[in-house]
C-alpha cells in the first residue's frame, strides 16, 4: 500500500529522513520550516552534523532510529524493495517519498508528471521551456531541477509544475496528475527493482494511479504498446513521424528523431494542460528559440581537423545508445561503448547496429566491453568493426584517427561510469578533454 498523506500531515509527527542528497536535504529544509526536527539517517553518512542534527549510519543505529518513527521519508536511491524498508512497513511505518507527500496537495490539475527510460529529462525540459517562453510560470522539478516541495521555492505562484518522475520516485506515488507521458521503456535499474517485470510495473505506476486520466505516450515503442493495458484509462500515442511538415520545433536544435517525437510529446502535454497556444506553429517557434541543450545528452563538444566530437555519456543502457547513433544515419561513426556492468544484454545494441551500412567503429571499454564485443560478433555486424580499448582516453585517440577526415566521434556507453568516473558528468568532460588533447600536436 502507498501511504496516502501529505506534508502537512506531518506537522507534530515523529519523522525520519532516509538519505541526504538532493531530495533528502529538501525533505529536511521543508521539516525543519514546519518545525520538525527529523531523524536523519544515510547508508554513508557525514563525519559532520546537517543542519544542526547528527546523521545516523543506517547500519550501525540508524534502522533502530527510524523503527521510532511515526513516518520515513526516503531518497529514491534507497530501493522499495531492501529488506530493512520491508521490516518498517511491516512495523506499520508509513516509507513515502518527497514527491509523493507533495502531490498529495498540489493542484493537479496544473501538474504533469513524465517518466519513461530515456527521453524524460529532454521531455520535461522542453515543456518547461515553452511553458516559460509562451508567458507562463513554470517549475521544471523533480528528477530534472528542483524539488517541488524545496521551501525556498514558496512564495512563487506558478502556473504549472512539469516533473520528471524516475520509476524509483513513481514507487512513491498514491496519487497521479491526470496527464502523464511515458517516453520510452526499456529494461534500466533491474538491481533496485528486482527485475524487469517490477521495474516495467513500477515504471509505468504512475499512469493508473487515482487522478491519472490520459497517457501521453511514445508510440513508436513495441514495448509500450505490449503494455499498453499499464498506461491507464485514457491513451494518446505520439511517434516521430507525426505531423512531418512542422518545423516549429527546429530552433530546438535538437538531433535525431527521438528528439523529435521528444518535442512532439512536449507540445501533445501542452495540448492536454489546455494551453492555447499549443495549437499555433508560429507561436511555438518562436517559443522553441533559446532552448538549452541538456548536458552530456547528444552534446557536440567540438570538432577537431573536421571530425565531431559528441558527448552522450548519460546514455546508460542500450536504447538510448542506438536513438544516439540513428541521429547521424549515412555518417561515419566511431562510436564509443562500455562501463560498469549490470548484466544487462548487449544483444539488442547489435541487433540495432546490424542494419547500419555507413562506415561504423564500435570502440569498447571495460568492463562491459568484452560483453559488447561478443554480441556484435556473434551476429550479423554489418558495417560494424569492434576495437577494445583500455580506457577512455585510448578510445578518444583511435575513434579520432579513424574517423578523419568527417566522421564523428560519439561518446554514447550503453553502461553507467561507476569505478573508473564518479558520474556521468565526469566522464563526459573526460571525452572533452581527450578531444583537445588530440589538437595538441
Amino acid at each position: 500500500m502507498r501511504p496516502k498523506i501529505c506534508w502537512s500531515d506531518l506537522r507534530g509527527a515523529r519523522v525520519g529522513v532516509w538519505g541526504l542528497g538532493v531530495e533528502g536535504t529538501a525533505s529536511l529544509a521543508r521539516l525543519q520550516m514546519m518545525g520538525v526536527e527529523p531523524v536523519l539517517v544515510d547508508d554513508r553518512p557525514p563525519s559532520h552534523d546537517v543542519n544542526g542534527l547528527p546523521v545516523f549510519a543506517t547500519a550501525d543505529s540508524g534502522l533502530a532510529a527510524l523503527e521510532h518513527c511515526d513516518v520515513v521519508v526516503k531518497a529514491p536511491g534507497i530501493s522499495r524493495y531492501r529488506p530493512d524498508v520491508a521490516e518498517l512497513t511491516a512495523r506499520g511505518i508509513p516509507v513515502t517519498g518527497g514527491l509523493g507527500l507533495w502531490l498529495q496537495e498540489a493542484d493537479l490539475e496544473r501538474v504533469v508528471c513524465i517518466t519513461g527510460t530515456k527521453g524524460k529529462s529532454t521531455t520535461t525540459a522542453i515543456a518547461g521551456h515553452l511553458l516559460n517562453r509562451l508567458g507562463y510560470s513554470c517549475l521544471t522539478g523533480g528528477n530534472i531541477g528542483r524539488p517541488p516541495w524545496d521551501p525556498e521555492l514558496d512564495g512563487t505562484a506558478y502556473d504549472y509544475w512539469v516533473i520528471e518522475t524516475s520509476s524509483y520516485q513513481a514507487t512513491d506515488l498514491a496519487c497521479s496528475p491526470p496527464v502523464v507521458a511515458v517516453t520510452s521503456l526499456h529494461p534500466d535499474h533491474l538491481d533496485w527493482h528486482g527485475g524487469v517485470d517490477n521495474y516495467y510495473r513500477d515504471k509505468l505506476s504512475a499512469c493508473t494511479q487515482p487522478g491519472a486520466d490520459l497517457t501521453i505516450a511514445n508510440g513508436d515503442s513495441d514495448l509500450l504498446h505490449q503494455h499498453a493495458a499499464q498506461l491507464g484509462p485514457r491513451i494518446r500515442w505520439i511517434s516521430a513521424g507525426d505531423d512531418p511538415d512542422e518545423d516549429w520545433m527546429a530552433p530546438l536544435g535538437l538531433l535525431g528523431e527521438h528528439n523529435r517525437r521528444n518535442a512532439l510529446i512536449a507540445r501533445a502535454i501542452l495540448a492536454a494542460l489546455g494551453v492555447p497556444q499549443a495549437g499555433d506553429e508560429i507561436a511555438l517557434r518562436a517559443a522553441a528559440a533559446g532552448f538549452e541543450h541538456l548536458s552530456h545528452r547528444l552534446q557536440p563538444v567540438g570538432t577537431i581537423s573536421g571530425v565531431t566530437f559528441i558527448d552522450d555519456s548519460l546514455s546508460t543502457n542500450v536504447l538510448p545508445t542506438l536513438a544516439a547513433m540513428d541521429a547521424f544515419p549515412g555518417r561515419r561513426v566511431a562510436l564509443i561503448a562500455g562501463g560498469h556492468d549490470r548484466g544487462i544484454d548487449y544483444a539488442p545494441l547489435a541487433a540495432g547496429l546490424a542494419p547500419r551500412t555507413a562506415p561504423t567503429l564500435v570502440l569498447t571499454l571495460p568492463d562491459s566491453g568484452p560483453r559488447i564485443r561478443a554480441a556484435i560478433e556473434a551476429g550479423d555486424h554489418g558495417a560494424a568493426e569492434v576495437l577494445a580499448c583500455a580506457d577512455l582516453d585510448a578510445a578518444v585517440r583511435a575513434g579520432f584517427g579513424w574517423a578523419r577526415p568527417d566522421g564523428i566521434v560519439l561518446l554514447s556507453p550503453a553502461a553507467p561510469s561507476f569505478g573508473v568516473y564518479r558520474n556521468y558528468r565526469e566522464r563526459g568532460e573526460a571525452i572533452a578533454r581527450a578531444m583537445r588533447a588530440c589538437g595538441t600536436p
